[in-house]
């Protein structure tokens, strides 16, 4: 009768977009809700305006460009900077040539980052977007206004 906080959560997780195995973007990707990806984007992925947005890659998949995305799963590959806003989860297969920034992470054994691991601080969030490579600084900035708001709306 009654949906509990956990389960809206689940809701807003859901995988809106797929990109299947051979398919390959060339160009930046903006997305609301989640995205998962088993192929190929040779650009930026950011979040439209979506605080619960979550991005899924998996062991076939790549990203050749920089990820801002609140909630991020990876087990496949990242040529870029990540920022997850919220909540990283490197697993196994995962390989990131590059900075990743995080509010929090859960890492595997086998996981790789060649670059630097950088905390967010909840007081800073809008720290994030410095010493990122900025390819499209704008879209980042938009996640992290969402990120602070949603915040400030579950306090």
């Amino acid at each position: 009768m009654f949906s509990s906080s956990k389960d809206n959560k689940l809701k807003l997780n859901r995988v809106a977009t797929v990109i299947g195995q051979g398919t390959e973007i060339k160009g930046d990707i903006t997305f609301i809700g989640g995205l998962h990806l088993d192929g190929t984007i040779k650009g930026n992925v950011t979040v439209e305006s979506e605080s619960e947005a979550m991005l899924s890659l998996s062991e076939l998949g790549l990203i050749e460009g920089n990820v801002y995305v609140p909630r991020v799963i990876l087990n496949g590959a990242v040529r870029g900077n990540v920022v997850a806003t919220e909540h990283i989860e490197l697993a196994s297969n995962s390989k990131v040539n590059g900075d990743v920034k995080y509010k929090l992470m859960e890492m595997a054994v086998g996981a790789e980052v060649n670059g630097k691991l950088i905390h967010i601080e909840e007081a800073h969030p809008e720290l994030a977007m410095d010493n990122v490579a900025p390819l499209n600084k704008a879209d980042a900035k938009k996640v992290v206004t969402n990120a602070k708001k949603a915040s400030n709306s579950a306090s």
